[in-house]
């Protein structure tokens, strides 16, 4: 007969044991998981932060809002948990953490400035799609796309130096 707490602490051991073995194993898990999909694109960690990127379109409700010719919309997202930018008329900036696939952004914070129709029209769609929100990132040849659980898209790309 044992004695009560050895077993206990035999599955003690054998939970910690397992938890070694899950640990080693999530970086070959993670490893296998950045290769090419069948698409040709790659899932981040591929650079994302310290990238300026350009905000091409934002999908939400099925509908594709290009960004203004008249406006800049931009993003950075810094490897110290910071990210600005520009949401087509106001400047923001929120905290953000990369984690995978996994951008999540804070709360953001804005100017409050007014613009042309078009550009605030732009700029709330956008804000609605990052503020607060967890979303998967894939990155392809200069270009990133984030989704949210939803199904909003906003389409990004690499912002060449002026």
């Amino acid at each position: 007969m044992t004695e009560p707490g050895r077993g206990r602490a035999r599955r003690n051991r054998m939970n910690r044991y397992k938890k070694c073995l899950a640990l080693a194993a999530a970086p070959l898990v993670v490893a296998c998981g950045a290769g090419k999909a069948d698409s040709g694109a790659m899932t981040v960690p591929a650079p994302v932060t310290g990238v300026e990127w350009r905000v091409d379109s934002v999908t939400a409700d099925g509908t594709t809002h290009s960004a203004p010719a008249s406006a800049s919309p931009r993003l950075r997202i810094d490897a110290d948990g910071g990210a600005a930018g520009d949401l087509g008329c106001n400047r923001f900036s929120a905290r953000a953490t990369v984690h995978g696939d996994r951008i999540t952004f804070g709360a953001l914070r804005t100017t409050k400035m007014a613009c042309a129709p078009d550009r605030m029209s732009f700029e709330r769609v956008l804000a609605r799609a990052l503020d607060g929100r967890t979303l998967t990132g894939v990155t392809g040849d200069g270009t990133l796309t984030l989704t949210s659980g939803h199904g909003e898209r906003v389409h990004l790309s690499r912002h060449a130096p002026e």
